[in-house]
């Protein structure tokens, strides 16, 4: 039997042994070797999933180093099992790293993929001065962030280098010169490289607009543009189917019930210390519109808010001809005044201007300076053959395209006289989500993404639409009860292209939100004659789709989000055989069955390439 003594002992020798394992497996995770080593491997793509040969992989604080191959697959061989840091690194990318701990091993193995991307984009440019005969101007402040700013050299050039592929709001600020900003989407970059060339402190056309601003202006690429929340003939005018707020506006404005409202700028201190102008503009929204036969009548309805007879809005409608040598701002006929509580039609005629490219300004004119406020609200600017009748809501009048478009609210005349896009890409994401109280800023933010129904024209035939769900932009039919049509749209989107090389294959990129009732959509193009087909996918990528009746698609596809854009389904057109024709492309979604329900086309993305 064990004594006292001994048992002691044997306690001692049993605790001091526990102690020192303890102890030496604490030194064996401070010196990284307690856990082993194993193997960390993974396949490294580019931002377009495309495997990426060449990037270098390290582990910082050691000397082990992989290459990628061809297929992006990078292997490293006795790697400690403990937290490390791995860097990924190419010429021509951001470099990135990736954390990997004990946990990230599985029987030995590490896997880690990840995504580069490209930053070898440059912007470059020259700044002139305009006060003094359109010399280099040097120090110039040229920024697209916070943190990113370099200053023009004494040939008054500048790169911003280093860059991903992306879009960029390019700002250029100098002492005593009115600052110019610059909207850069991802098309401007041609190998990588986007010219951003800017005029300084040159002769405002328009306030604080020179010529180098109005020859960057948008286009009003179209015959009809909205405002306003209220249903005025719904869903035609509706807060969710009324995009003016695209548009470009300068000075003060903001969405309301009635319309989109240019307002007097009227803040105490500076703003109310403006002298009385009759002739410069206070407010206004102002594009570039090429002017046809089809389009030379420029009608405006509209009305007032905080005026009366005897303080009438003071306004008008300015037009800059750009094909001028020295283009100016010309009165489209005397200022006008309004105060009116119900709608008027105020008609222009544009006939001095047919086959020109010509700034338009809609603006209001401070009366006086001082306290004075004035609303000027825009309820629709139409552009056709024939003026708009007071009272009117409908489509705009014109001669139909053909029997089968009779009832689509598309002309020949708006067919014709649309001009073609000049940007390719297009997203179905919007930047900021809105909802009736707050969508005009969410709204205006789309001009920053070359967002789709900011740049197409979007037709609620039959229903409204759902701007700001997270997967994209959804067009819809409506419920129960609904006329099945293969022929008539419920709603559709449409915009004309000078169709090319490069620019000959449309990409959609959507999903629904029904595995039980698939959505059904069709493309249409219509060539400037009126020739009218119907376009079958010829690559599709989807969980469920099929031809349907017509020309129409039927799909199932409930995958993608904005965290999962390659979860999207996927439809490609050959428009090839439309190449050195400009054509009208229709995207519609239709009511394929009366399924009872809301059947939904979810778009993230269009591309034309």
């Amino acid at each position: 039997m064990m004594t006292k003594k001994l048992f002691n002992l044997l306690t001692t020798v049993f605790l001091f042994g526990c102690l020192a394992w303890v102890a030496t497996s604490c030194s064996d995770d401070d010196d990284n070797g307690g856990l082993g080593t194993g193997t960390v491997s993974g396949i490294i793509t580019d931002d377009y999933d495309a495997p990426l040969e060449g990037v270098v992989v390290k582990i910082e604080g050691g000397t082990a180093t992989a290459t990628t191959n061809a297929n992006g697959e990078f292997t490293l061989n006795e790697v400690a099992k403990d937290k490390a840091i791995l860097t990924f690194s190419k010429q021509n990318y951001q470099t990135i790293s990736v954390t990997i701990t004990p946990k990230s091993f599985s029987n030995g193995v590490a896997l880690v993929n990840a995504s580069m991307v490209y930053a070898a984009a440059k912007i470059y440019g020259t700044v002139l001065d305009g006060k003094h005969g359109n010399a280099p101007l040097a120090g110039v402040q040229v920024s697209i962030s916070e943190t990113q700013t370099v200053t023009t050299g004494a040939d008054g050039t500048f790169t911003i280098d280093n860059l991903p592929l992306d879009a960029y709001t390019v700002t250029f600020t100098y002492d005593g010169y009115e600052t110019v900003t610059r909207t850069l989407g991802i098309d401007g970059f041609i190998d990588g490289i986007a010219t951003v060339d800017v005029t300084m402190g040159g002769r405002q056309i328009l306030p604080h607009k020179t010529l180098d601003d109005l020859l960057n202006a948008d286009h009003w690429f179209f015959s009809e543009y909205r405002g306003g929340r209220n249903g005025q003939d719904y869903p035609h005018f509706d807060w969710s189917t009324d995009f003016m707020a695209t548009l470009d506006f300068q000075g003060a404005w903001e969405e309301q019930n009635e319309g989109t409202t240019l307002q007097i700028q009227n803040n105490p201190g500076d703003d109310q210390a403006h002298p009385a102008d009759l002739n410069n503009f206070d407010s206004y929204v102002y594009g570039l519109k090429h002017i046809t036969e089809d389009n030379k009548i420029l009608t405006i309805q509209c009305r007032t808010h905080s005026a009366s007879n005897d303080d009438p809005v003071v306004w008008g409608v300015q037009v800059v001809d750009m094909s001028q040598t020295s283009p100016s701002a010309v009165k489209l006929g005397e200022n006008r005044t309004l105060n009116s509580g119900n709608y008027k039609s105020e008609v222009f005629d544009l006939s001095d201007y047919v086959g020109k490219d010509v700034i338009i300004a809609i603006g209001i004119y401070r009366a006086r300076t001082g306290d004075y406020w004035k609303q000027f609200v825009l309820r629709r600017l139409a552009f056709n053959k024939t003026a708009i009748d007071e009272g009117f809501w409908g489509w705009l009048p014109g001669t139909a395209i053909n029997d089968e478009l009779s009832s689509w609210g598309l002309t020949q005349e708006m067919v014709r006289s649309a001009m073609p896009q000049t940007v390719y890409s297009f997203s179905g994401v919007s930047p900021m989500n809105g909802s009736r109280d707050n969508y005009g800023n969410a709204y205006h933010s789309w001009r920053d993404v070359n967002h789709m129904f900011a740049l197409w024209s979007f037709v609620p035939l039959h229903k409204d639409t759902e701007p700001f769900t997270g997967e994209g932009f959804v067009m819809k039919t409506n419920g129960g009860g609904t006329p099945v049509s293969d022929t008539e749209p419920q709603a559709y989107v449409y915009a004309k292209f000078s169709i090319g090389a490069g620019h000959d294959h449309f990409t959609l990129r959507c999903r629904n939100f029904s595995s039980a009732n698939p959505t059904v959509f069709k493309l249409t193009a219509i060539t400037n004659d009126m020739a009218v087909k119907h376009i079958l996918p010829t690559t599709v990528s989807a969980n469920q789709w099929g031809e349907a009746s017509n020309g129409c698609v039927s799909f199932v596809h409930e995958d993608g989000g904005k965290g999962n854009p390659e979860g999207y389904a996927t439809f490609t057109y050959d428009l090839t055989e439309f190449d050195g024709k400009d054509v009208t492309l229709c995207l519609g979604v239709y009511k394929g069955t009366d399924n009872g329900d809301e059947n939904k086309l979810c778009i993230y993305s269009a591309n034309l390439n």
